[in-house]
């Protein structure tokens, strides 16, 4: 077996190596140019003298730092409201929308192709083929266009299903994609002929890796092996949940499902409870404010479901708050979590930089009520005074002390920041 080799040092190295020494760390230096990645390394080891072999997970991680992700990652996916009826002129036209909506200017800058844009069949060099009929341009000039209105393109792939799958094809399908300009991987679980994701995804981590393009690697496996537990070594964000629908009960699962795994997330690797279904007609305002409150709070991918060249005023709004925005891109990278339930009245917080504390105010039940957060629910001293900034209202309240309440319409919530004095 080949390893990667690499030395470790520090600014204090010692000159004083022997001539043999010498050659031996120019030996290891060249091999380490040439050898293909693998599941271990050697590390050269200063103060003992010889080598040790580096674990699997330490050289995944290294692998993985593709410098993505430092915050959730925010676009469009196509899947939730186009399903597999897409073409180029709609990614090209979504692009657009992007862009004179203002959303790019908030941020969203990923534009994701989902399933079924690719024919049955690779190519006669076993290459996956976009299909004739609905991307005749192809995806390098589709990229171009996205990436000429300052945007980044995100394609799918899966072991196998509606398309050809990558698996067995990890390297061959990374450099594909790498060569198209794509910028983010959805890579789904489908038809894995039982292989375990533990090991199905390691393979193209590490190709798209080998392919010198930063891609995102967000893995879809539907919290199937709880990812959150060992995926941050392999991806920059791992479902937590199977997919979502546009419908209140599914939203709250998911919001539920993915919340068990708040400490596991945090810059370079997001839980994912899956996709906004945000402005697709099946929830309320209130329950969609809820569900862009919740996923920004906790620190989940902010990707857009629905169909933007045709947003309306209330969901533009929605998705256009910057204030929430913030929230989810946090540099702490925290993710918030429910601190508090009681009969479906709920509060979620969690800390940002600067000592401040996002919190949500949640009402899940079917009429009326006030909800209460006090200071011992969000991790505050008891004699603490804040400023509280109401994130939809726009509005803030100064020298609040003890708790902060509100009387909440069914499915309502209000989401606060809270700032010592």
């Amino acid at each position: 077996m080949v390893y990667n080799m690499i030395i470790q040092y520090s600014s204090n190295w010692s000159c004083n190596l022997s001539m043999m020494a010498r050659l031996a760390l120019c030996l290891l230096v060249m091999l380490s140019n040439n050898a293909s990645s693998s599941s271990a390394r050697l590390l050269f080891n200063r103060t003992r003298g010889g080598f040790t072999i580096m674990p699997k997970e330490v050289h995944r991680r290294n692998l993985l730092d593709n410098g993505l992700g430092h915050t959730p990652p925010m676009g469009w996916n196509s899947w939730n409201h186009f399903a597999c009826n897409i073409k180029e002129d709609l990614i090209r036209e979504t692009a657009d929308a992007m862009v004179s909506t203002g959303l790019a200017a908030l941020g969203y800058q990923y534009i994701n192709i989902d399933d079924c844009w690719g024919e049955l069949n690779r190519d006669s060099k076993g290459n996956l083929v976009p299909k004739a009929s609905t991307f005749p341009s192809g995806m390098k000039a589709l990229a171009d266009y996205v990436h000429k209105n300052g945007l980044k393109l995100g394609i799918y792939s899966d072991a196998g299903k509606t398309m050809p799958g990558s698996l067995g094809h990890e390297e061959q399908d990374a450099k594909t994609f790498a060569s198209w300009g794509i910028d983010y991987l959805k890579y789904d679980n489908c038809e894995n002929n039982n292989i375990s994701p533990k090991e199905r995804y390691p393979p193209m981590s590490e190709a798209l890796a080998n392919t010198g393009r930063p891609i995102f690697f967000s893995l879809c496996e539907w919290g199937s092996e709880d990812p959150a537990t060992w995926a941050k070594s392999v991806g920059n964000s791992w479902r937590t949940t199977g997919d979502i629908q546009d419908k209140w009960d599914s939203m709250i699962s998911r919001a539920d499902l993915n919340d068990k795994w708040a400490s596991y997330a945090g810059p370079g690797g997001w839980n994912d409870p899956d996709m906004l279904e945000v402005g697709n007609g099946g929830m309320t305002t209130e329950e969609y404010r809820a569900h862009f409150s919740i996923w920004s709070l906790a620190k989940a991918p902010l990707l857009i479901g629905c169909d933007i060249r045709a947003l309306d005023a209330t969901t533009k709004e929605l998705l256009s708050n910057k204030e929430v925005i913030a929230v989810n891109q946090d540099k702490l990278g925290v993710q918030g979590k429910k601190v508090k339930s009681t009969n479906d009245l709920e509060v979620w917080a969690g800390p940002l930089s600067n000592n401040k504390v996002a919190v949500i105010l949640w009402n899940r039940s079917s009429s009326k009520a006030k909800v209460t957060a006090s200071w011992s629910d969000i991790g505050l001293k008891p004699g603490t005074s804040v400023e509280a900034r109401d994130l939809w209202a726009h509005s803030t309240q100064s020298s609040v002390s003890g708790e902060i309440s509100a009387e909440l319409d069914s499915h309502a919530c209000k989401m606060y920041v809270v700032t010592p004095n």
